[in-house]
């Protein structure tokens, strides 16, 4: 039976392998296709937080059930990246396995993180400027505007370390997420393997920094736009936005790089290096 047929999931060994020649692939795109792709993947995770604003939006439901049901909404993102094909900076911090592994330079590492962060900034921001424009924060009476307000204004006043931890504790369940993708075969399997870890994480409340990238500059273009500010709305700034971006951006790095992909480095590719 041919590996088209096999409907097994791939072993965490087999996964391992596969995230090692991933990343080579990945930390040598071209240029322009690795910043088209991380353009979508940014506007892509923008719309997993639109719908998770959405949700969050109505009043009538309880705190728990927003939040996880807010979070499954938000799974839409990662679920885009990874079947439609896109360059996600978070997801990308798995590149550390091929690093350690000698397949990839430390340059062609940083060369893919900057160029897919930046690029997804691009993609989340222009969104967001599409969302405005076409007046989608006015629903519910205006609920989704005041929505992503709060959420700007909670992100602008958090204390830098927690910022920094739950951009840790974040990066750990997407790059779980992306990890357990790879054991799938079908857009099914895919499906499964996102929705738990990724509604876990922002049910949680953790930092993720690219879903940031979207909420900030639409946070922005709402308080300037005239419309009833929330208290607090005085905090939302862009230099809030990159005193939020900074270190959730390197918890992220911690969080993918070192507690997923170096773990699994030392567990599963580093020991048949050894015995070579």
């Amino acid at each position: 039976m041919t590996d088209n047929f096999n409907m097994d999931a791939y072993s965490p060994q087999q996964i391992a392998e596969r995230v090692d020649n991933i990343g080579v692939t990945k930390a040598r795109l071209p240029l322009l296709s690795m910043a088209m792709l991380g353009m979508l993947a940014g506007a892509f995770i923008g719309l997993g937080a639109l719908y998770f604003t959405l949700v969050i939006s109505d009043a009538g439901l309880s705190f728990a059930v927003a939040r996880v049901l807010g979070g499954v909404c938000f799974s839409l993102g990662l679920l885009l990246v990874v079947v439609a094909g896109a360059e996600l900076f978070t997801g990308n911090n798995l590149l550390a396995m091929a690093w350690a592994d000698g397949k990839v330079s430390t340059i062609e590492v940083l060369r893919n993180w900057v160029v897919v962060c930046a690029a997804n900034f691009a993609g989340a921001a222009g969104l967001a400027l599409l969302v405005f424009l076409s007046g989608h924060a006015g629903m519910n009476s205006g609920a989704v505007a005041q929505s992503y307000l709060k959420i700007a204004i909670a992100k602008s006043t958090m204390p830098v370390t927690e910022l920094f931890f739950r951009g840790v504790l974040c990066n750990v369940l997407v790059c779980m997420a992306v990890w357990m993708v790879l054991a799938g075969r079908s857009v099914v399997d895919k499906f499964f393997a996102i929705v738990l870890p990724i509604s876990a994480f922002v049910a949680a409340g953790f930092e993720h920094s690219i879903a940031n990238m979207y909420f900030f500059p639409l946070a922005l273009l709402l308080k300037e736009s005239g419309i009833a500010l929330p208290a607090g709305a005085d905090a939302i700034t862009v230099y809030a936005m990159f005193r939020n971006l900074v270190p959730v951006i390197a918890g992220n790095i911690v969080g993918g790089s070192v507690l997923v992909a170096l773990v699994y480095y030392v567990i599963y590719i580093r020991p048949s290096k050894t015995v070579k």
